[in-house]
């Protein structure tokens, strides 16, 4: 576990570099992964940000998941979503002192769905804030984001690299607002019927979606 210097003070993260060798040659991709709402007790363990570590962990990528400002060890307050976009930027650019891996596969859970979405655009706009330019961004992982609760009219992602994962029982984001998101993106989308918002019971099948979605591309 790490605590990194930060805008709001410090961020509580845990990063995970395969065979112990940040600078391993044979590992070129790094997930960072995003949480849900901390309002709602959210943070970097949470179950299904656990399967995403999970996935990328057995893919091969090093992965980094963290605590949103004012969550475990990290210092501050919650900023509804703005501070945890500079949050997530902040463990980004921690990422690119600590490892040579430069493919980058972002992951988000709700709130943490709608906040990797944010960074997606600001690592694809190569912001000259933030010193991250030299990551390619290979795939950009929502499940179950939180597009009804956000503004996310103005959310442009490549479609190409970009899928979102949501259960057709979820009761907290609207399915149908997901799905319309989707559509206008011109994103993959899986739906898991039965499933809620938390995926109970349903981890695996998570996995495997992840899985088909990651080495597809789509």
């Amino acid at each position: 576990m790490h605590l990194i210097p930060a805008p709001a003070g410090v961020l509580e993260v845990d990063a995970l570099w395969q065979k112990d060798n940040p600078n391993d040659p044979n590992t070129d991709t790094v997930a960072l992964l995003c949480h849900p709402n901390p309002l709602f007790d959210g943070t970097m363990n949470n179950k299904v940000v656990t399967t995403m570590y999970r996935f990328a962990r057995d893919s091969g990528m090093h992965v980094v998941r963290f605590n949103f400002r004012g969550v475990g060890q990290s210092t501050g307050e919650h900023d509804y979503a703005d501070g945890e976009v500079v949050d997530a930027m902040t463990v980004l650019q921690w990422i690119a002192e600590q490892t040579g891996a430069r493919k980058l596969w972002l992951g988000g859970f709700s709130f943490g769905g709608y906040v990797t979405a944010r960074v997606a655009e600001q690592v694809l706009e190569a912001s000259h804030i933030w010193d991250v330019s030299d990551f390619e961004l290979i795939n950009i992982a929502l499940i179950a984001p939180s597009v009804e609760k956000n503004d996310s009219s103005d959310i442009d992602l490549p479609a190409d690299k970009t899928f979102e994962i949501y259960g057709n029982a979820d009761e907290v984001i609207d399915p149908a607002k997901m799905q319309a998101f989707a559509d206008r993106l011109g994103i993959a989308v899986s739906v898991v019927d039965g499933a809620g918002h938390f995926f109970h019971g349903r981890l695996s099948e998570l996995k495997k979606l992840l899985e088909h979605h990651s080495i597809s591309g789509r």
